[in-house]
């Protein structure tokens, strides 16, 4: 369980930064739908099913993924809507970082989740 946790850490950070360095994902993610975000809780999905592929069952990777994505991409859309409504941005606002770990600890407690059900 541990290992699969650190697992998805690394992942998480490969897939939320290095991953989503075009302005495509970051700037559309809260527009319900846009295939931006769309692609970038997909990369989650597919980055869930990779690291639990090593532990479990493929068939059942394949459903965890899934909610990962539908997970993370609702996560997403509302980080982005919340700080559209207020303007917050890293240079105006405290509130800004405080969405941002908000954002963060939610994806995390995802991955808490979907070890506690997968194993």
């Amino acid at each position: 369980m541990l290992e699969a946790l650190l697992c998805f850490f690394a992942k998480h950070f490969v897939c939320d930064f290095p991953l989503q360095t075009s302005p495509w994902i970051y700037r559309n993610k809260g527009i319900y739908l846009h295939p931006g975000g769309i692609v970038h809780a997909a990369i989650h999905g597919a980055g869930t099913l990779l690291v639990l592929a090593a532990f479990i069952d493929i068939t059942a990777a394949l459903q965890y993924a899934l909610l990962d994505m539908l997970i993370h991409y609702h996560i997403d859309w509302v980080k982005m809507n919340v700080g559209k409504r207020y303007n917050l941005r890293p240079d105006n606002s405290d509130w800004f970082w405080i969405v941002l770990g908000l954002d963060q600890f939610l994806h995390h407690l995802t991955y808490f989740l979907i070890v506690y059900l997968a194993f």
